[in-house]
């Protein structure tokens, strides 16, 4: 058996479009969503999806207002920024980009963007808010864009064992809170399981969902994949490689090439997860535009 591949980018340009349509509805009533982008460093990884995401937004109709940071920007001076972003009601989103130098505290950071601008779903407010249930919280973009690729491909979790390789509070303690939400789409039964769990290998050949977000190039071989599991793989990683003409290749979490001779579905890396995260920022975005103008 060799897996379906979940097309990430077919699904996520099928969410643009929706989110085109809605950015439309927007300006014809006079309001222009816009999203505000703070880059602080030189990091190449992010200054390429910080790229992507201004490329994004102008093909769905979102402004696009990007703030370039040195990396010496005092923790002081990028708070400055954020206040003023809070305080102007033309700006509907604020993403901070990370990571963030190291004497930048990316929780005090994170915590001064109003809640209702928390684009990116990371502020305590919004995450308190969807793991107590309601669903109009603004959920971080790369679980809920999983969830949507569930959807697009018509499987459905309830009731099915999803364990979750990775708890970080960007992809995996959110997408455990999302799974076991009593909505659809969700009701799954779920284990977050990580790189202290005894016998991991065995807990990874329990799941019917098996999500990987580990950041370790292809941790998770074919033989830790219960056979007609359903495979997410978040990670990207850059490993060398002479035989390409950049001297790398970009690979995922899970062995890929295994892995798909026992998964049912599979996302590939990249062109998978990836592009899932943009098209649900852009969505949360003109999501709080149409709020803020109903505010109004």
């Amino acid at each position: 058996m060799s897996a379906k591949i979940i097309n990430g980018n077919e699904i996520a340009a099928f969410v643009r479009a929706e989110v085109k349509i809605e950015a439309d509805a927007l300006r014809e009533q006079g309001i222009e969503p816009c999203l505000a982008v703070m880059l602080v460093g030189e990091d190449p990884a992010s200054r390429v999806y910080v790229g992507m995401k201004e490329k994004r937004c102008a093909e769905v109709g979102i402004r696009n207002l990007d703030a370039r940071l040195p990396a010496e920007t005092s923790q002081d001076e990028i708070l400055a920024i954020l206040d003023q972003w809070n305080a102007d009601p033309a700006i509907h989103g604020i993403l901070v980009q990370l990571p963030l130098p190291d004497h930048v505290d990316e929780k005090t950071v994170t915590e001064r963007i109003l809640p209702e601008k928390d684009v990116d779903g990371f502020h305590p407010v919004n995450v308190g808010r969807m793991s107590g249930g309601d669903t109009s919280a603004f959920r971080p973009c790369t679980p809920h864009g999983v969830q949507v690729m569930l959807k697009h491909i018509g499987w459905d979790p309830s009731g099915k064992h999803a364990v979750i390789v990775g708890r970080s509070n960007i992809v995996g303690r959110p997408m455990a809170t999302i799974l076991s939400q009593k909505e659809p789409w969700a009701n799954a039964t779920v284990t977050v399981a990580h790189s202290r769990s005894e016998d991991l290998a065995g807990i990874c050949r329990l799941a019917d969902l098996l999500i990987v977000a580990v950041g370790r190039p292809e941790s998770v071989t074919g033989d830790m994949v219960r056979n007609g599991a359903v495979v997410i793989d978040v990670g990207v990683n850059r490993v060398d490689d002479p035989t390409t003409e950049k001297g790398y290749r970009l690979v995922g979490d899970v062995a890929f090439d295994e892995a798909k001779e026992k998964a049912s579905w599979i996302t590939p890396v990249p062109g998978g997860v990836g592009p899932m995260t943009i098209a649900m920022l852009l969505k949360n975005t003109v999501a709080a535009a149409g709020r803020m103008a109903g505010s109004d």
